[in-house]
């Protein structure tokens, strides 16, 4: 989409590059990635990068005005969390790179969350790219790797000790983003901690540190919660529906009041029209809809091409959405003269007496196949997998 920086960085590329390129990762994380980095950034206009952040505002507006009472209606029963929060300290937006009807090139809303993604290791991640590809520095994030750091410290870590702060995971060593969370410890200075290790005594959550028994206060949260009961024979000491004394650093609530749920009740150009499934108005054709679970993650259990026969066996339509189809365009050009498509996510942090978030980083995914995830990308392409985008 910037012509001058594709032809640059296809020029420069090799797969040297590319191996310096993880092996510096591999080396800050003090672990390889396991998801597929992809060998290019995105490179985006500042015109589409306009486009991006003004359907942000607008979708933050519209869930700003909503009654607590609609958000409180998307936590499942059994799911719901003591001592909820006026806002989350995380907001995420997907957006797909498509062409509009008229030709433009628009972004046009997948998904939103009010979950943490790989806040460290995307500002990682884009410094990295600007190490192996030097003429990348003149259009980097101009947000320096201090003011990221400190506002991230701010929201997580607080006035508390970083000893009594965690990150919060279930079994995070086999978690497919363990890199982020070695990247946060560094950032940070806190702690990974699987949800299997915490002790309870009283309302008082504690962890063993370095041999030392450890009081949590703070908790940055990266469990998700509708999962554990998949889980087999899962033990833990600590249910997340009893009543503790710590603090959410984003409260489990968030996952599921800022997700999927709000699709149908969004409006913006950019916003493709959403029902949820029991609401699917007659005039409407399904092959124009892709069929979506609200309490899903990582794209697990999206139906592409629902039909009639498909709809009408779900008991609990309640709890899924149909979402107008977007084209996602293929526009990045590889080195053998072929197109990725891509879809990039903002990250935004909520401080909690701040009326608006601030956008601290981007997260980019690349694929040549038919849904943009990393999990269903072809093993044999080149320019797919996870990324960063750039705006010149």
């Amino acid at each position: 989409m910037i012509p001058k920086y594709r032809k640059q960085f296809n020029k420069e590329f090799s797969d040297e590059k590319y191996s310096q390129l993880k092996g510096i990762l591999a080396k800050k994380g003090g672990i390889e990635p396991t998801f597929r980095i992809s060998e290019s950034p995105i490179f985006l206009t500042k015109e589409f990068e306009s486009k991006l952040i003004d359907a942000s505002e607008s979708i933050i507006s519209q869930i700003k005005t909503l009654p607590a009472e609609i958000l409180q209606k998307a936590i499942p029963d059994n799911c719901r969390v003591p001592n909820d929060t006026d806002k989350p300290h995380f907001f995420t937006i997907d957006f797909g790179i498509c062409r509009s009807e008229n030709g433009a090139i628009e972004p046009q809303l997948i998904e939103l969350q009010a979950f943490p993604s790989l806040y460290a290791f995307q500002k990682v991640y884009e410094e990295t790219y600007c190490e192996v590809y030097p003429f990348l520095s003149e259009i980097r994030n101009p947000m320096s790797h201090e003011t990221f750091k400190n506002h991230l410290k701010e929201l997580i870590v607080g006035d508390e000790n970083p000893e009594n702060v965690i990150l919060l995971e279930i079994f995070p060593e086999k978690q497919k983003t363990a890199i982020d969370f070695s990247l946060t410890e560094k950032l940070l200075g806190i702690k990974t901690v699987c949800l299997t290790k915490v002790k309870k005594e009283g309302l008082k959550l504690y962890y063993e540190n370095d041999e030392k028994h450890t009081e949590i206060k703070r908790i940055y949260n990266r469990v998700i919660f509708d999962e554990l009961d998949n889980i087999p024979d899962l033990k833990t000491e600590f249910d997340f529906r009893e009543e503790v004394d710590v603090k959410w650093i984003t409260h489990p609530n968030w996952f599921f009041k800022i997700s999927k749920f709000l699709l149908p009740l969004l409006k913006h150009q950019f916003v493709p029209k959403s029902y949820f499934l029991h609401e699917f108005p007659e005039h409407e054709s399904l092959e124009n809809f892709v069929l979506k679970p609200l309490f899903s993650f990582a794209g697990s259990g999206v139906n592409l091409n629902p039909t009639i026969e498909i709809t009408s066996a779900i008991k609990d339509k309640e709890n899924y959405i149909l979402q107008r189809k977007v084209n996602y365009e293929p526009l990045f050009e590889d080195i053998n003269r072929e197109f990725s498509k891509a879809e990039i996510r903002l990250l935004y942090i909520w401080r909690e007496n701040d009326e608006y978030p601030i956008l601290l980083e981007n997260l980019g995914r690349m694929t040549k196949a038919a849904m943009v995830n990393v999990d269903f990308n072809k093993k044999d392409a080149i320019w797919i997998g996870s990324s960063n985008a750039f705006f010149g």
